[in-house]
């Protein structure tokens, strides 16, 4: 939506204070010094001294002080970035992962094939700012995050956000906010949730209205593996694989407003940002679903089941080794069958989960059930060191599984969130038992891509014979090219008409003997 926007547009978006346009783009006032949301309730500036920006970032670069009244930091974030396949898109999925927290913009640049000045260019050109303002954007986002809803001392805070000293996250806080952390604190302080438990870290998740939050938590749940996930009916809960250590988080709808209520239990702190994308990317939280309702709602053959699934997403996973070895599991079987082999793989092979990190073997302070999480989903390493014949699968399958495995280890597979999702494609179909099938559900859950139509998959076909529409892969393919580019989000409406959520088996036989 920002792209095709005009400042004219821009302008008018802000005058209605439509809130569909939150984190799409950045509205700036010249004569306050200060960048808000186009949903701000305050007065609209005269339009001789409104600049507008497409991130957060730019707009702290250009010297603007976020608005102490909308939060502008907090806004949902830019659906261009999922869907953007280029260079600036795949850096900005791994900027807001931490991938310059953790290995710097040299290291940022390399994993892109670029050079630091090559990409610093390239970043200004279409987003405003460069990887260290982006990045240090994210950390200003996280480290206000902890002020404001966590007892953490502010030196631990500083350093688990990502800062280099005090000294530079004071100066941030008081160049990005207008307050130091102090004065954040004390004076504008929301109090961690009341049901919060020792040791957790309570926060919003925003998105755009509408959302159907519940069937996709649904759909989560109905695949949750035993072990690692867990579902109550309202509660998603899950076992987060984070670079400082493993972590859990608890997701459910919020109580008052458009956000998920997020609970996280971390072994580092410092991974509350790429935990926090990480589920932003498993709900789909960035999506934008006036854009998909209006590109397929008038569609001869969808237009009845968007109408009937208003907010539906693409959901996708917190970890996408994992989802790309359940894959495998789930080829040619139905979806319980696949969840029970999962669960035996975490069983022999994951690592018991931290005594702590879950509200785990204990019960839950808010339903008094146990939450189920014990362990840890096995790492691509564990799974490539272990024989085929240990896996409890059929020989063809377990050593799809182990090659996927050593692939992904080894780097031969990019499944990080920076990936060349067509290079990856490519990739998989090229290793032994990987075939269209597999190598697309990856893509479109793994890697959060939103134009991927699983054209094999069997829910996908009785969905369209529902709709008198029977044929071939390939012409099943032909015709979803006009869904483009949100072939991810036709797929899902496919399952969601069956009442099924995904299909039972798949045609993909995984089989290149």
């Amino acid at each position: 939506m920002g792209n095709v926007l005009d400042d004219d547009q821009r302008y008018r978006a802000v005058h209605s204070r439509d809130p569909r346009f939150d984190g799409i783009f950045y509205t700036a006032v010249r004569t306050t010094g200060i960048y808000c949301r186009p949903s701000c309730p305050a007065q609209t500036p005269r339009r001789e001294n409104t600049r507008f920006f497409p991130t957060a970032a730019a707009a702290q670069e250009a010297g603007f002080r976020a608005c102490k009244r909308c939060r502008p930091d907090l806004a949902p974030g830019s659906p261009e970035w999922n869907g953007r396949a280029d260079t600036v898109g795949r850096a900005m999925r791994l900027i807001q992962d931490g991938a310059v927290d953790r290995a710097g913009v040299d290291g940022l640049a390399r994993h892109l094939g670029y050079s630091t000045r090559q990409l610093r260019r390239l970043l200004i050109a279409e987003v405003g700012a460069g990887p260290v303002a982006l990045a240090r954007s994210e950390r200003a986002q996280t480290a206000r995050v902890l002020t404001e809803t966590t007892d953490m001392p502010l030196t631990d805070i500083a350093f688990a956000a990502g800062f280099g000293s005090v000294r530079q996250f004071n100066e941030t806080m008081r160049a990005v906010h207008g307050r130091s952390p102090t004065q954040m604190r004390t004076r504008g302080r929301s109090r961690p949730d009341a049901n919060s438990a020792p040791g957790a870290i309570t926060l919003r998740l925003p998105y755009r209205e509408p959302i159907d939050l519940d069937a996709m938590l649904q759909f989560l749940g109905d695949r949750a593996v035993p072990g690692v996930e867990s579902h109550d009916g309202r509660t998603y809960r899950r076992v987060l694989r984070l670079p400082g250590g493993p972590g859990t988080v608890e997701l459910s709808p919020g109580p008052n407003g458009p956000y998920v209520l997020c609970r996280l239990r971390l072994t580092d702190p410092a991974d509350l940002t790429t935990a926090v994308r990480r589920c932003r990317r498993m709900l789909d939280l960035d999506a934008d679903p006036t854009a998909v309702a209006e590109a397929l709602g008038e569609d001869p053959l969808l237009g009845g089941i968007v109408r009937g699934h208003q907010g539906i997403r693409s959901p996708g996973h917190a970890d996408p080794a994992e989802l790309a070895a359940r894959a495998v599991l789930g080829q040619q079987v139905s979806v319980k069958a696949a969840r029970t082999l999962a669960g035996r793989l975490a069983e022999r092979f994951g690592r018991p989960l931290p005594e702590g990190l879950a509200a785990g073997d204990s019960n839950d302070g808010d339903t008094g059930e146990k939450t189920g999480l014990t362990r840890v989903f096995p790492s691509p390493e564990t799974l490539a060191s272990a024989h085929p014949a240990d896996l409890g699968l059929p020989p063809a399958r377990g050593r799809a599984l182990t090659g996927l495995a050593e692939a992904i280890a080894t780097g031969r597979v990019d499944l990080g969130p920076g990936a060349d999702r067509e290079a990856t494609g490519r990739a998989l179909v090229g290793l032994h038992g990987i075939g269209p099938w597999t190598a697309d559900h990856i893509r479109m859950r793994g890697l959060g891509d939103p134009d991927v139509f699983l054209s094999g998959d069997l829910g996908v076909r009785v969905g369209l014979e529902a709709l008198g529409v029977p044929g071939a892969p390939k012409e099943t393919a032909a015709i979803a090219h006009r869904w483009s580019p949100w072939r991810s989000y036709a797929t899902h409406l496919l399952w969601a008409s069956l009442n099924e959520g995904e299909s039972t088996e798949t045609t993909d036989t995984g089989s290149r003997e």
